[in-house]
């Protein structure tokens, strides 16, 4: 089956049309230009035999989700409810954002438990599976949010694109050199920060060392001494969701 899965984040929506493992097409577009009409043609141009929703957007579910159940064909909206196969080692799974479900579900099909997710979208978050589930999280501020932070919030400095990042010296020679390190080296140290006390909990209950898997569009900021401490799955969301998906039409 070709699983036609939609990501709906709170700045991007991505999709891709997902068979077995493997990505056979993928885009994205900001959430606000999400629209039945694209929706509609998406479905005509890929001819999907299946398709999955995640959704942290409840305006743009409303918009699409009509279109989905109304194609025909096999469709299944990842919740915490719908899940199967995940588990939880958790109080309230119905506040685990449904991108988070769909990332553990991925997680548990390319690499098992124990893993941790490190999802780097408009929020930083990082998830944990383990063998009973998911069981607990972090959210902390995207690579996005604290450049815009900076300038937003103060008079004189300026604004930064993400992709200004990469390649920028440890100490600042200028203003913009300096804001290039703060949020390029702090963005860094804050998630090895967050991973090394997340390990340290799972080896202190007893577990193995997790394998790391880091996903989302700000990945690629990662310096180059992290390649041999995470794996980057780029779509893992979509591989969890058409996995999913299988799951809940087996």
């Amino acid at each position: 089956m070709a699983i036609l899965c939609l990501d709906v984040g709170n700045t991007h929506a991505h999709w891709g049309l997902v068979a077995g493992r493997s990505i056979l097409a993928s885009g994205e577009l900001p959430t606000a230009a999400l629209t039945t009409e694209g929706l509609r043609a998406l479905l005509t141009t890929h001819a999907p035999t299946g398709l999955a929703l995640a959704s942290v957007v409840p305006a743009a579910t409303a918009t699409i989700e009509p279109v989905l159940l109304g194609s025909g064909l096999p469709y299944h909206h990842l919740r915490h409810d719908t899940v199967r196969g995940l588990g939880f080692d958790y109080p309230r799974p119905a506040e685990v954002g449904q991108d988070r479900l769909a990332d553990c579900v991925g997680a548990q099909l390319v690499a098992g438990a124990p893993a941790v997710v490190v999802g780097m979208g408009t929020a930083t978050t990082v998830d944990i599976l383990t063998e009973q589930g998911y069981a607990g999280g972090i959210i902390a501020p995207g690579l996005g949010v604290m450049t815009r932070y900076l300038h937003e919030r103060t008079a004189l400095l300026p604004a930064l694109d993400p992709a200004d990042l990469l390649g920028g010296p440890a100490i600042g020679k200028s203003t913009v050199d300096a804001m290039r390190a703060g949020c390029a080296l702090g963005f860094a140290g804050m998630i090895g920060a967050l991973l090394d006390a997340v390990t340290a909990e799972l080896t202190k209950q007893g577990g193995p060392a997790p394998v790391v898997l880091v996903t989302g569009g700000a990945a690629v900021y990662l310096p180059a001494s992290w390649r041999d401490r995470v794996r980057h799955e780029p779509h893992l969301t979509l591989l969890g969701l058409a996995e999913s998906h299988r799951r809940s039409f087996a």
